[in-house]
């Protein structure tokens, strides 16, 4: 079983989830399937998909206009959420000790967190990508509770730029590496211009339980592709 991951970011209606659905209904997959999408299309309920979100605050309520807390994801019936998206820490200039408190009050709250890290391409030029991993493992994974491992390379992100296979597989090795000298067994997915003709390598490769697809997710044919060459 692999992990599908859908990342909408600020894209989408209730006309395309409602077609989405629709087409997953005709397809049959062990695999574990998860749509991270507006605030607005959360509340919905279906037997062939996982909701998520994008994003959680990392206060947990009060005086904070335009955020959405956890808890109140969890109380729209999604079970997870991103935490650490390269955009959300670019944009909303996230350090490491934010995406904690953000992963942990969605654990709080009853979700369970994808939490994405990964290097720039300053880090990856200058060789600290394993460096960069490794503290973002520290200082951004709970010591408790259930999480998911996002491995996003940071200059893929919406560039169609991917590393090569054997990058991906060393990342990964080290991720599995840390994570087991933490004690924690968390599922490692990878993302970063992830679409229909490149999701099946990947999966293949030791290590990646899945993968969280971007702009390909909104095409509902190329998605179910993804979702149905998955083993």
């Amino acid at each position: 079983m692999k992990i599908i991951i859908a990342n909408w970011k600020m894209n989408g209606n209730r006309k395309l989830l409602d077609k989405t659905l629709s087409e997953f209904g005709k397809i049959r997959t062990k695999n574990r399937v998860i749509l991270c999408v507006p605030y607005t299309l959360l509340g919905r309920a279906d037997k062939n998909v996982d909701f998520g979100a994008q994003n959680v605050s990392v206060a947990e309520s009060g005086a904070f206009s335009g955020q959405i807390s956890a808890g109140m994801v969890a109380e729209s019936g999604a079970k997870y959420t991103l935490v650490g998206h390269s955009e959300v820490r670019k944009y909303m200039r996230l350090k490491n000790s934010d995406v904690l408190i953000a992963a942990e009050n969605a654990i709080n709250a009853g979700l369970t967190p994808i939490i994405c890290i990964g290097e720039t391409a300053t880090e990856k030029r200058t060789g600290r990508t394993n460096a960069v991993i490794k503290s973002q493992l520290h200082e951004c994974v709970p010591q408790t509770g259930r999480a998911i491992i996002a491995y996003e390379p940071r200059w893929a992100i919406g560039a169609g730029k991917i590393p090569q296979i054997s990058e991906i597989a060393q990342v990964h090795k080290l991720i599995r590496a840390e994570l087991t000298k933490m004690g924690k067994t968390c599922a490692i997915v990878y993302g970063g211009s992830v679409n229909a003709s490149n999701a099946q390598e990947i999966m293949s490769i030791p290590n990646v339980d899945g993968v969280l697809v971007g702009t390909a997710s909104l095409k509902t044919s190329e998605f179910i592709t993804i979702i149905s060459g998955a083993n």
